[in-house]
């Protein structure tokens, strides 16, 4: 068993029999009182936000996750597919257990999978990718005075807010975590 001075953002814990993953964490003195620790935790398996105290020294369980490299193949409408890179095995993932930034995965890609024994419970995302546009309105010249922007449809079917000089066929890198454009990559 490890203590609440052994935790670190990221940790997988096993709390009031749930899996949960530590978000914020923040160590607290306030006046004469005795010290604690202020835990923001995620539910694995429904996404639940839980805020939690602990005391200075309590023990914790600290789950250990096995971590995998995966390829990402398809999606189905209903889960996301990916292979293992040594066994070929092919496994669906729940978009839940992915988050947000899913919508911006696109064949090929590798993914590092979280697994609790057989079961996968998260996925670290490539912070950023380089999508085509394939549906914008096209750019007005002169526009660039303005600092302004306008939906483009990318090749995996997301929707990105670009500046107003992208156009058709550009490739643009979008951030997975925030959905945000970065910039335009040059070929």
């Amino acid at each position: 068993m490890a203590t609440t001075s052994d935790l670190k953002v990221g940790d997988f814990l096993r709390f009031n029999g749930e899996l949960l993953v530590l978000e914020e964490y923040q160590h607290r003195t306030p006046g004469n009182l005795r010290a604690f620790y202020q835990a923001k935790m995620r539910n694995v398996k429904n996404g639940r936000i839980t805020e939690n105290r602990f005391r200075s020294g309590e023990e914790v369980e600290i789950v250990r996750v096995e971590r995998k490299q995966y390829q990402y193949l398809f999606h189905d409408g209903a889960s996301y597919h990916f292979m293992d890179q040594e066994t070929f095995e092919q496994i669906p993932i729940d978009e839940k257990i992915l988050g947000e930034g899913a919508k911006f995965l696109k064949e090929g890609v590798v993914v590092e999978v979280m697994f609790d024994g057989t079961e996968p419970i998260g996925a670290d995302l490539p912070f950023n990718v380089e999508l085509e546009v394939i549906e914008t309105v096209p750019g007005v010249r002169g526009d660039t005075a303005n600092p302004g922007t306008k939906p483009a449809k990318v090749q995996t079917g997301a929707t990105v807010n670009v500046p107003l000089f992208i156009n058709e066929g550009d490739i643009v890198k979008v951030d997975t975590r925030t959905g945000e454009y970065l910039e335009r990559v040059k070929r």
